[in-house]
């Protein structure tokens, strides 16, 4: 493999003059590459610049909006590939890839985002039985884990008297067995919200 290309844009955003700097930061931070800035008259102004289509696919113009307090608009048009550092970044359950919550992003952009999907699916993915590590990859490198801590049954309450002691171990250590055999043989359930963590991901390392 050569090189990798991705779509690119010509972005225009129009917006009060007051405000050009909070705009200009923001399609900066997206990898913006500002072309310019038009004065239509003292209160109104249009940015101009090239991004990567990828960037402002998903929560870019509500984001916006956010920063303008609702004055800004935009449009944009195709321009073209061109060639960028992008990388995919699988995500795996119990050492389990799941090849629908893999995504292609700038290699920059990689551990922030990486770090903040495997935050957010803990949250989502409810516990089972069994210990659920989260962990996002690049290749063979791990760059973000969390882990998800099974829920525990306590097998050695009702036990008293005579040799409870040994009993109790015995009964931890047969759980202990019993969850590693789960964790190698149990699937993983993944809700709705775990896969719109994936779709929100432009959002998790800037909000």
């Amino acid at each position: 493999m050569e090189e990798i290309q991705e779509p690119y844009v010509k972005l225009s955003i129009f917006c009060p003059s007051d405000l050009v700097g909070r705009a200009m930061q923001l399609a900066t931070g997206e990898r913006g590459n500002l072309m310019g800035v038009d004065y239509l008259d003292a209160s109104r102004a249009v940015l101009h610049f090239e991004i990567p289509l990828a960037e402002i696919v998903t929560s870019f113009h509500d984001r916006l909006k956010s920063v303008t307090q609702g004055f800004a608009s935009m449009d944009y048009e195709e321009i073209g590939y061109r060639t960028s550092d992008l990388v995919k970044m699988d995500v795996l359950l119990n050492a389990e890839t799941v090849d629908a919550l893999a995504t292609i992003l700038h290699r920059e952009k990689a551990y922030l985002r990486g770090k903040a999907l495997v935050e957010r699916l803990k949250e989502v993915i409810p516990r089972h039985t069994f210990t659920v590590p989260i962990q996002a990859a690049i290749g063979s490198r791990v760059i973000a884990r969390e882990t998800i801590s099974a829920i525990k049954k306590n097998v050695i309450q009702r036990i008293h008297g005579g040799g409870a002691r040994d009993r109790k171990a015995k009964l931890l250590s047969k759980q202990k067995k019993g969850k590693e055999r789960m964790k190698q043989m149990g699937k993983v359930t993944l809700p709705q919200e775990a896969f719109l963590s994936i779709v929100r991901i432009s959002q998790l390392d800037t909000d």
